[in-house]
C-alpha cells in the first residue's frame, strides 16, 4: 500500500484489534505453518485462522487470503508472514500478519471502504468502530474478566 499519513494509524488499530487472534496463531508451531506454505496447504491454514478467528470475532470477519511466505535460515528464527482479508462491516482490509518468535506485526497492503469519507480521520474512525463492533466481546469486558 502507498503509505499516506493515516497508515500507521491505521496499521495501529489493527494490530489493537487483532492482538488477541495473533497470540492465538503465535502458539501454533512455526514448523507447522512453513510445511503448510511450502507444500500449498492453504486450506488447512484457512482452517487454522478461522478456528482461532471465531474465538474473538463474529463468522466471516477475519479469512485466510490464499498467501503467505516464511524465513527459515539456519542462523535466524523462523518467522511467517499471512496473508489475511479483514472484513468488519463496510470495510475490507487486505493485510500481511507476520508472526515471530517474541512478537507479530500487521501491515496493510490494501483498505476499501464501502462509503468512504472525503475526510480520512473519519474513516479511521469508521474503520476503529467497524472493528470494535465485529469483536465477539468489546475489550473493556475483556479486560474485566
Amino acid at each position: 500500500m502507498k503509505i499516506c499519513p493515516y497508515s500507521i494509524e491505521r496499521e495501529e488499530i489493527l494490530a489493537r484489534a487483532i492482538g488477541p487472534l495473533a497470540a492465538e496463531l503465535r502458539l501454533i508451531d512455526a514448523a507447522d505453518f512453513i510445511s503448510m506454505l511450502r507444500f500449498e496447504h492453504h486450506g488447512s491454514i484457512a482452517d487454522l485462522i478461522e478456528s482461532a478467528a471465531e474465538l474473538y470475532f463474529h463468522p466471516g470477519t477475519i479469512r485466510f487470503g490464499a498467501g503467505g511466505d516464511y524465513s527459515l535460515d539456519w542462523d535466524t528464527v523462523p518467522s511467517v508472514t499471512l496473508d489475511l482479508e479483514i472484513m468488519p462491516q463496510g470495510v475490507t482490509v487486505y493485510a500481511r500478519l507476520m508472526l515471530g518468535r517474541d512478537k507479530a506485526a500487521i501491515s496493510i497492503d490494501y483498505i476499501n471502504f464501502q462509503n468512504a469519507s472525503s475526510d480520512p480521520d473519519a474513516n479511521t474512525a469508521f474503520l476503529a468502530n467497524s472493528l470494535g463492533n465485529s469483536r465477539l466481546m468489546s475489550t473493556r469486558a475483556a479486560s474485566a474478566i
